[in-house]
């Protein structure tokens, strides 16, 4: 079974409240991979710098904006054809200069996750994040596709 359209209208409908306050939710986005993995700052260069998350960066808001609709983009290129494609070929390659690694991909899975859940409050659902996991799993597998 394919991507559903009720998985594609529930993670179109969550990208349209987190596009409501991006500033937000782009710090606590990034708050949460620190939290986990504390050296993936050093791969951000809106954190290298900064003694934390940076509350008014646009860099900052601006790539969490971008990591968040390439998986709503994700998740309706799977709902039209099964497969999701790069727009941006040079993806693979600054990964590769980052040094991203799989644990890397697990950990901003997470954090997406948990940023999804605070911006559904209580329209959660086990549905909806499972909707967001499998459209990040499509992006995250092209990416690692693109970096070999």
């Amino acid at each position: 079974m394919g991507f559903t359209e009720g998985q594609e209208a529930l993670v179109n409908g969550s990208w349209e409240a987190f596009k409501q306050n991006i500033p937000q939710y782009s710090v606590l986005f990034y708050t949460f991979i620190l939290e986990k993995a504390p050296a993936a700052k050093d791969m951000f260069s809106f954190l290298k710098d900064s003694a934390g998350v940076p509350q008014d960066d646009p860099r900052l808001k601006a790539h969490a904006e971008k990591v968040f609709e390439m998986v709503r983009d994700s998740a309706n290129q799977l709902r039209a054809k099964g497969e999701v494609t790069l727009t941006n070929a040079t993806l693979g390659g600054i990964h590769v200069q980052k040094g991203v690694a799989d644990p890397h991909f697990v950990v901003v899975k997470e954090a997406l996750l948990k940023t999804i859940k605070e911006v559904a409050g209580d329209k959660w659902s086990g549905e909806l994040g499972n909707a967001w996991e499998v459209a990040y799993d499509g992006l995250a597998t092209t990416i690692k596709k693109a970096m070999s």
